[in-house]
């Protein structure tokens, strides 16, 4: 038995224990996103509203392959990480769409995104990512904000496209 999740397995489990799923698995969440190490930043989507908005984690630990980079004696996440991460969210609510099923939506812009606390190893990163408008089933705008231990860490608007 294979313990690869594919995404017509998520719907069917979403359709099977309730039609409100709320919270997604890493391996949940690797059938929907391409994403893999050590590029896969979402741990867990704690929080899902169909359509409209998805709360999901990231566990920074001393292992992530570029702290010993980034900076050395003072390892901080790089800030394009800290977007990536958001847009990995915000990923799920749109692949969750109706009708984009295993599609795959693309950074287009960033807009108004701002850093307001360095995250560092142990932090534990609660991102939530709201989808503000979705135009021609092809581009997406989103709302994301990312929280340390309730303290903002980065915060900012991003736009997707469909990558096909």
């Amino acid at each position: 038995m294979s313990s690869t999740i594919d995404a017509n397995t998520v719907d069917r489990q979403q359709q099977q224990t309730s039609p409100e799923k709320t919270t997604f698995t890493v391996e949940e969440i690797q059938a929907l996103l391409p994403h893999r190490y050590p590029f896969a930043l979402v741990d867990r989507i704690i929080n899902y509203v169909p359509g409209k908005r998805a709360v999901g984690i990231k566990n920074f630990t001393i292992n992530e392959p570029f702290f010993p980079g980034h900076i050395p004696g003072r390892p901080i996440v790089p800030g394009v990480l800290l977007a990536e991460s958001m847009a990995q969210v915000g990923g799920i609510v749109l692949t969750l769409l109706p009708g984009m099923k295993g599609k795959f939506f693309a950074y287009a812009g960033i807009d108004k995104m701002r850093f307001r606390r360095p995250v560092i190893p142990g932090d534990r990163l609660v991102m939530e990512v709201e989808l503000l408008s979705f135009k021609l089933n092809r581009i997406a705008k989103m709302h994301g904000k990312a929280t340390v231990d309730d303290q903002l860490a980065v915060e900012g608007e991003m736009l997707f496209s469909l990558f096909e």
